[in-house]
């Protein structure tokens, strides 16, 4: 096949699945009660913002990996050598922490929900996010992506049916924000990268798609 052809339809396939993300994200929203016009806002603010990290503050570092040259050898990933600076920046990010952050206080701000269902879900949320994330060497913080935001969508259907969707996206950035970065910071230092972005891994990292996910299912 000519490579024409093939990046064509490369081209092809990728505006389709852009697309899809695009009509499932706008159907989030419209439960969220944002316009299109909102949405699409939004979306390119993400885009373009998680590119910005705001550094916080820096942290002693304990260990870092980094890539080395062994002869005439392959690449390989030597974990747990002396940070070469010797800390670690923590800050957040644009697209992917500070913009849905910012939604959950316009929600908020709202007063349509109950402020004990929000602790509710708040606080389990958080637990379950503390629990099931773990510190990767190198990487951040992981955790499975679909965990919180089906709880937080669970949840918000049982506490609140006529604002699930309010209360799913809240609890959901919010509770991944405290449980799986938050109170994780302790272990930032051990993670081996010079900086540690929160909500940095794109727009559509774990803050930003379990929202949206959230939303979306309740």
């Amino acid at each position: 096949m000519p490579i024409f052809s093939m990046a064509l339809i490369f081209v092809i396939a990728f505006l389709f699945v852009m697309m899809i993300q695009i009509q499932v994200f706008e159907i989030a929203f419209a439960k969220l009660g944002l316009s299109p016009q909102a949405t699409l806002g939004i979306l390119l603010g993400s885009l373009l913002g998680s590119a910005i990290n705001l550094p916080i503050f820096k942290m002693k570092a304990e260990n870092t990996g980094h890539w080395v040259k062994v002869g005439d050898k392959n690449p390989v990933w030597e974990l747990f050598k002396p940070a070469r600076a010797g800390y670690i920046i923590v800050a957040i990010n644009l697209g992917g922490c500070i913009i849905p952050v910012g939604l959950c206080l316009y929600f908020l701000s709202q007063q349509l929900l109950n402020p004990t269902h929000v602790l509710l879900a708040l606080s389990i949320i958080s637990a379950i996010s503390y629990k099931l994330s773990r510190p990767v060497a190198g990487v951040g913080i992981g955790m499975p992506i679909l965990i919180a935001p089906l709880a937080a969508a669970g949840l918000a259907l049982i506490l609140d049916p006529s604002h699930a969707a309010h209360l799913a996206y809240i609890s959901g950035v919010l509770g991944v924000l405290i449980g799986a970065d938050i109170l994780h910071l302790k272990n930032i230092n051990k993670l081996g990268a010079p900086i540690a972005s929160i909500g940095g891994a794109g727009s559509f990292d774990g803050i930003f798609m379990t929202g949206i996910i959230a939303a979306l299912l309740a």
